[in-house]
């Protein structure tokens, strides 16, 4: 199995719109971030867990030419709005796209998308299979999916589990019963928003607390700021273990 960073960035991306900062002006590549998304490759087969607005782009810079699901961890505009791009795959692959999602995710889509769910379908638009997704593991062909209920503040979103390797994104709070899921997984992804406290977000402190707790061999920081600090430096305050992901960021699971 091999996961790729699609992209690592926060809402906004980095840079920001309008923003000097040493961050956003950065030249250093690893500093250029897209909305977060990972590509996980098993046996052929492509699963991506979130298609944000730059889900197109995404796209054609890792050279994917085939998809078989899409994951959602969640409703927010940065995670769903690049859902309509998958029409490409429907059209060379002549089938429709697995599309899996919590019933909040669904009504979001149903909305935000609506014309895709039109009794009256326009030619053209994307062609998906709506699946759902609970608390209960399941399968994409053959391979195991366990959905981690966490928390976004007040928003219960998902995190997914492919064995050992564990993909949580937009968390604050993880309740023991998730963290009894987690517990034993090798690789970890989880977001690192900022240094100061945030809302909704685990900061770059509880990031690495959570790392520590779960205590996987290696941790990748995703969902990152301009706030947090330039890559190069972040880098070097981390402990043993745990890193910065960076767009482009491919690492293997098998080694």
């Amino acid at each position: 199995m091999t996961i790729k960073f699609l992209g690592t960035g926060t809402s906004q991306g980095v840079p920001v719109i309008a923003c000097s900062c040493n961050v956003c002006t950065s030249s250093d590549y690893r500093d250029k971030r897209l909305r977060s998304s990972i590509l996980l490759t098993e046996k052929g087969k492509n699963i991506v867990i979130d298609t944000g607005p730059d889900f197109r782009f995404q796209m054609l810079r890792a050279k994917v030419n085939h998809l078989e699901a899409v994951l959602y961890t969640h409703a927010h505009k940065d995670h769903i709005a690049g859902l309509d791009d998958i029409r490409a795959f429907n059209y060379f692959q002549g089938t429709a796209i697995d599309v899996f999602g919590d019933y909040l995710v669904q009504e979001a889509l149903k909305r935000e998308f609506y014309y895709i769910f039109a009794e009256h379908k326009y030619p053209g638009i994307p062609k998906i299979n709506l699946r759902d997704v609970t608390d209960q593991s399941f399968f994409v062909g053959n391979i195991g999916v366990q959905p981690i209920d966490i928390m976004h503040f007040k928003l219960p979103i998902k995190g997914y589990r492919f064995g050992d390797f564990t993909y949580l994104t937009d968390v604050k709070s993880v309740s023991e019963s998730s963290v009894n899921k987690i517990k034993g997984t090798k690789t970890l992804v989880v977001n690192a928003l900022q240094r100061e406290a945030h809302i909704s977000h685990f900061t770059l402190e509880e990031a690495i607390n959570f790392a520590s707790r779960i205590g996987a061999d290696h941790t990748y920081l995703t969902h990152i700021s301009h706030r947090l600090g330039l890559h190069e430096e972040v880098s070097k305050e981390l402990p043993p273990g745990i890193h910065l992901a960076y767009d482009g960021l491919e690492i293997s699971l098998d080694d």
